[in-house]
């Protein structure tokens, strides 16, 4: 089982479109990673929500067969998203959703989305079509970021630190809906 550990770095940028998104994207000289496929993610917690009080984060997500559990520590201060990651793949993240639940633990939120994902020097682009827009999330160093960024016309005034659920539920309570998660209505 492979098993990282690492400190994350990463912003979001907000695009209009996945094809706006995948056009600047390719216009940097990024190369093609990993195709467009749907990842299923699952938010977990105690039932007196200690992972949230630490402004922890424990998820397990499943795509295209496989699966992973991913530990996120506090995010720390700073320009950009950073905080420690402790990740590993799983044999079955049903499985393990349910083994988790037996122990106590349950899921308070789910979120889907479509990934793409390129890679130029040292960072990692991914385009994410969600529920409530497209975002192209940059992962590496902190220079890397930034020229990732700069080259698809971005400032830090542009950058989004927020998780996909704190996006959500501005979304929700911008446009007045319902509803927990963040899944779509028919999959695209």
């Amino acid at each position: 089982m492979a098993t990282t550990t690492t400190l994350e770095r990463e912003i979001k940028l907000r695009f209009d479109s996945v094809e706006e998104a995948r056009e600047a994207v390719l216009a940097t000289g990024a190369s093609p990673l990993l195709g467009r496929r749907l990842q299923e993610d699952s938010l977990l917690d105690t039932e007196d929500e200690m992972l949230r009080r630490r402004r922890c984060v424990l998820r397990v997500r499943v795509e295209n067969g496989k699966s992973r559990i991913t530990f996120k520590g506090p995010v720390q201060p700073s320009l950009m998203k950073v905080r420690e990651e402790l990740e590993t793949l799983v044999g079955d993240g049903v499985v393990l959703l349910r083994i988790l639940e037996e122990l106590g633990l349950h899921v308070w939120f789910c979120y889907e989305k479509y990934r793409e994902e390129f890679s130029h020097e040292d960072v990692t682009v991914a385009i994410d079509e969600t529920p409530v827009g497209v975002f192209v999330e940059i992962e590496g160093s902190e220079q890397g970021i930034m020229s990732m960024a700069e080259a698809l016309g971005r400032s830090p005034a542009d950058y989004v630190l927020d998780s996909y659920r704190g996006l959500f539920l501005k979304y929700r309570d911008e446009f007045g809906l319902a509803g927990t998660d963040m899944v779509f209505d028919d999959r695209s």
